[in-house]
C-alpha cells in the first residue's frame, strides 16, 4: 500500500470517529451546558496546535514540504491556538466579550485548516510523513475540524452564555 493510501485511510477513519464522538457524546453534552462551559473542551483541544512547530523539526529529518508552507502551518496553528487560549480566558472572565473572540477564532482556523489540508495536498505530505507528523496530519487534523465545527454549531445556536 503507498503512504498517502494509508495516510487518507487513517484520515478518513479519524474524521468518521471523531464526527460519532461528537454527535453520540459532545453534541447532547454542549446542548445542556452554558456558552462557557460548552465551549471549554473543543477550545482546549486548539489550545495545544502549536505542536505544529515540530514541522520544522520535521523538515530537518526528512518530511518534505516548502519552507513557505511550513511557515503557514506552523504560525497559522500557533494564532489559532493563542486565539483559542484568549477565547478561553475570556469565557472565565469576560464571557459576553469572548464571542467576538470566539469568531475570529473560527474564521482564522477554518482558513488556517483549510490552507494546510490544500497546501499538504499540493505538496504530497503523506508521501514523507512519519512518527509525529503523521499522527498530526491523520489524527490531530481531524480532532481540529470536528471541534471548529462544534464551537461554530454552539455559537450559532447558543442560548444562554452564563448561568442567569
Amino acid at each position: 500500500m503507498s503512504l498517502t493510501a494509508a495516510g487518507l485511510i487513517a484520515t478518513t477513519i479519524s474524521l468518521i470517529v471523531f464526527v460519532l464522538l461528537a454527535v453520540w457524546y459532545a453534541v447532547p453534552w454542549m446542548r445542556r451546558q452554558t456558552l462557557a462551559v460548552a465551549l471549554a473542551l473543543p477550545l482546549w483541544v486548539h489550545v495545544f496546535r502549536y505542536v505544529a512547530l515540530q514541522i520544522f523539526s520535521a523538515q530537518h529529518f526528512g518530511f518534505r514540504i516548502s519552507d513557505a508552507l511550513a511557515n503557514e502551518i506552523a504560525w497559522g496553528d500557533v494564532a489559532g491556538a493563542l486565539l483559542a487560549l484568549a477565547a478561553l480566558w475570556l469565557l472565565r472572565s469576560r464571557p459576553r466579550a469572548a464571542v467576538m473572540v470566539l469568531w475570529v477564532f473560527a474564521v482564522e482556523s477554518a482558513v488556517d485548516l483549510l490552507n494546510a489540508t490544500a497546501g499538504g495536498i499540493r505538496e504530497s505530505g503523506f508521501q514523507s510523513a512519519f512518527a509525529v507528523t503523521w499522527l498530526i496530519l491523520a489524527i490531530y487534523a481531524q480532532l481540529l475540524w470536528v471541534t471548529l465545527a462544534l464551537v461554530v454549531w454552539r455559537l450559532l445556536t447558543r442560548t444562554r452564555i452564563v448561568d442567569s
